[in-house]
């Protein structure tokens, strides 16, 4: 891929040096005009950018990474495709500016015991963090473990990461091929699957090789590796250096075990069995656990029940007409009967009784008027309803209802489909809506004030609940359950929350640890901390010379802790290995190791290596000093 150096990606990121470049992406250093801070982009090839399986598996490692948020894993913070320039898919990352794992090795060669046990806490953290999202990262190796300039350490490039929040990934084969074989696990070598046990498998291998200077299995080819990885036992630690504690050397055999169902299910796990084993090599060691996130319980849905529409039973009603035959048949007129003539005059007395019952009732004092229902309705809806009937309406009383709303009629005297007498009125309870009361603000208050507040009001004082607090003083209302400003029912007990003051946080001694994990307890703990960093001839580096307060004191959380952190010996050795490297190879290192370079170049030599460097190999040298090395 052409060098885009000097161009000004999505409008917003100034391409400014290539920093890194691989099979996949390139990756620049460039500064987000915007923000006015610089970050690395990593930009993926333009022929690769034609074809949808790379395109979805860079946009994968962007959501997987945005994902984590952990102290160690590089920040993803946009991604995006250009459409103003030169066609490019990129991602943009905070900008880690120092050396690889890798890098560390190569010069190291083996680490001592407790700084690589330093260098895993912060590596087994973060993977920890991924696989309790159920992420996975895939390409755990030291190349992919940054180490930054201020002694940070970070994982880098979630491309082949997988889990149920970036979805599937590549295929069996392309896993194989994109991933580093030295540290691929045999599930992966074997049916290209993996899951938490191979990232763990990884990580033992980069432990592996912290602890001994070398990969356990070394081939002419990655397929002979992979072999090797399928088909043999790494060699245990013991065998390649005699110091190493027998349980370490059994936790490691363990991680890179053949058996994914033989290794630590997770890195969280593995961790917990280092930091147990570092608590052994050194008795005194205060491990805090930060992984306190609980995952939340889905909610279920709850299962509808189907309504069965019940059959409608019809009801035939089957009327029968009977038709009489209506005779006539003449006969001659007969004298009434006596009965006849007693009918007639009981039939007279009923008449005469009705007529006069219909004019008590309807005209006379027995008339009356029913009162239709006002139920639910306003006021202004009953009066309308009363006035054609000649009624009128009379407020009775207004009273709190929890089911009526406010201004709506509870009931009537005399009710819906009662009487009264014309002209007369009807009384109305109307409803005031449901009984509330406004919880009064008495933050600030001391617990008596505040109980007093409560009294003026129909509610009750529940608990009082004493928590630590920075803003209010100590025996001072924090605030209330249910809190200030609700409306709440007659009676509602009001707990009071009440200060304890600024919480007091004993200081652990991190003299002589892990720079990397006092900066994180520290910061878990609420401390503010300020690190800085300095030279130790006595401190191995990334180790904490020194810190205020000191250990064993006891301060406000929340308050500053200041930590000087180890940047190893004040001199070095110039290493023999420049000899033969290439000019800017060799320059690169010899600056990682704190000198200033200076490059004399002789011959005319294409490719430029290094020839001789002064001071001499091997030469004992201050930091900061000048070495001159000749190249040709």
């Amino acid at each position: 891929m052409s060098d885009l150096t000097g161009e000004l990606i999505d409008g917003r990121y100034q391409l400014l040096r290539q920093v890194a470049n691989g099979g996949m992406a390139t990756i620049y250093e460039a500064l987000d005009t915007r923000l006015d801070r610089k970050v690395a982009v990593k930009i993926m090839h333009a022929h690769l950018a034609q074809d949808e399986a790379f395109v979805s598996r860079f946009i994968r490692e962007a959501k997987a990474a945005a994902a984590l948020t952990h102290p160690n894993i590089v920040a993803v913070q946009d991604q995006g495709w250009n459409q103003g320039g030169v066609p490019a898919v990129f991602l943009v990352m905070e900008l880690i500016e120092g050396h690889t794992l890798r890098e560390y090795l190569n010069e190291r060669g083996r680490f001592e015991i407790k700084d690589a046990i330093n260098y895993l806490t912060p590596i087994l953290s973060a993977l920890a963090a991924a696989h309790e999202l159920g992420i996975v990262h895939r390409d755990i190796k030291p190349e992919n473990i940054l180490i930054s300039k201020d002694g940070r350490i970070k994982i880098a490039d979630f491309g082949l990461a997988r889990g149920e929040l970036i979805g599937t990934t590549m295929t069996a084969e392309s896993s194989v091929i994109l991933g580093s074989v030295s540290y691929l696990s045999p599930e992966q070598v074997q049916r290209g699957i993996a899951d938490s046990r191979s990232d763990v498998y990884a990580a033992g291998i980069v432990a592996y090789e912290m602890f001994t200077g070398e990969k356990p299995f070394m081939g002419d080819s990655p397929i002979q590796i992979a072999y090797m990885h399928v088909n043999e036992e790494i060699p245990h630690l013991r065998s390649k250096r005699k110091e190493i504690p027998q349980s370490l050397d059994e936790l490691i055999a363990s991680a890179t075990a053949k058996n994914p169902d033989d290794r630590p299910r997770t890195a969280g796990e593995f961790l917990a069995r280092l930091q147990t084993i570092q608590i052994e090599i050194d008795p005194k060691k205060n491990q805090l656990d930060l992984g306190l996130d609980l995952p939340v319980e889905p909610i279920r849905e709850k299962v509808r029940r189907k309504l069965k529409d019940e059959p409608v039973k019809e009801t035939t009603v089957e009327i029968q007409e009977t038709t009489r035959e209506i005779k006539r048949t003449e006969e001659k007129k007969k004298r009434a009967s006596k009965r006849v003539r007693r009918n007639r005059k009981v039939a007279l007395v009923l008449a005469i009784a009705l007529g006069i019952g219909g004019w008590w009732t309807l005209v006379g004092p027995g008339s009356r008027v029913v009162v239709p229902s006002t139920v639910g309705g306003s006021y202004d809806e009953a009066v309308s309803s009363f006035k054609p009937l000649g009624l009128t309406a009379v407020i009775l009383e207004n009273r709190f209802d929890e089911d009526i709303a406010k201004g709506r009629i509870i009931e009537s005297v005399p009710p819906g489909g009662g009487k009264v007498d014309a002209g007369g009125s009807v009384k109305l309870i109307i409803s005031k809506g449901p009984e509330r009361y406004t919880i009064p603000s008495i933050t600030g208050l001391t617990p008596k004030a505040a109980q007093a507040a409560i009294s003026k009001y129909p509610l009750t004082v529940g608990t009082t609940t004493e928590v630590f607090n920075s803003e209010i003083p100590k025996g001072f209302v924090i605030s209330t359950s249910p809190v200030s400003g609700s409306s709440v029912k007659r009676d509602t007990k009001i707990n009071l929350i009440v200060s304890k003051g600024i919480e007091q946080v004993a200081l652990p001694s991190y003299i002589g640890k892990s720079g990397e994990q006092a900066l994180n307890e520290l910061t878990g703990a609420g401390f503010n901390v300020e690190s800085g960093y300095a030279f130790s001839e006595t401190t191995p580096e990334l180790a904490v010379i020194s810190q205020t307060p000191a250990g064993g004191d006891t301060a406000n959380k929340g308050a500053k802790v200041s930590i000087l952190i180890s940047k190893g010996p004040r001199y070095t050795f110039i290493p023999k290995t420049i000899i033969t490297m290439e000019a800017d190879a060799g320059k690169a290192m010899l600056e990682s190791l704190g000198l200033k370079v200076k490059v004399v170049t002789i011959g005319n030599a294409k490719k430029k290596v290094v020839k001789k460097v002064s001071p001499a190999v091997n030469t004992k040298v201050l930091r900061g000093s000048l070495v001159t090395i000749t190249v040709g």
